[in-house]
């Protein structure tokens, strides 16, 4: 879910990473004409560049459809993206409250406490202006 919008990750373009020859993460994406969203990144261990590996793959696949600007959108309770999106160049663009709690009414396993015992209720929105 991000801004009310369900999203099927096996039906999303999406980019797989292979450190040794096995999988080690998985970055998921929409591209609209002048903007992408990178709806899901996951890498199977920290610190080795895997993520932001992927990132930069999304951003380039936006950059050449033509997107002017690459969004994210995470929970106020997960301060590790938060951070790793930051430190790559992605600036927080706005707060979305109560998104989660509006979430609910479609996906209503949402848990109500996020990471770190958070109160888990809004949307944080990052943003990049692409080449």
């Amino acid at each position: 879910m991000s801004r009310g919008c369900r999203h099927v990750a096996d039906q999303l373009p999406a980019f797989v990473a292979e450190v040794a020859g096995a999988r080690s993460g998985l970055a998921t994406y929409r591209l609209d004409d002048e903007e992408a969203e990178l709806i899901s990144l996951d890498a199977l261990s920290t610190g080795r560049g895997i993520g932001s590996a992927l990132l930069g793959a999304v951003i380039d696949a936006a950059s050449e459809r033509g997107c002017q600007r690459l969004r994210v959108i995470t929970t106020n309770d997960n301060l590790d993206a938060i951070r790793f999106y930051q430190r790559r160049g992605l600036r927080l663009v706005a707060v979305h409250a109560n998104a989660v709690d509006d979430a609910r009414a479609i996906k209503p396993q949402l848990p109500k406490i996020g990471r770190f015992g958070i109160p888990l209720h809004d949307e944080i929105e990052l943003a990049v202006n692409l080449p």
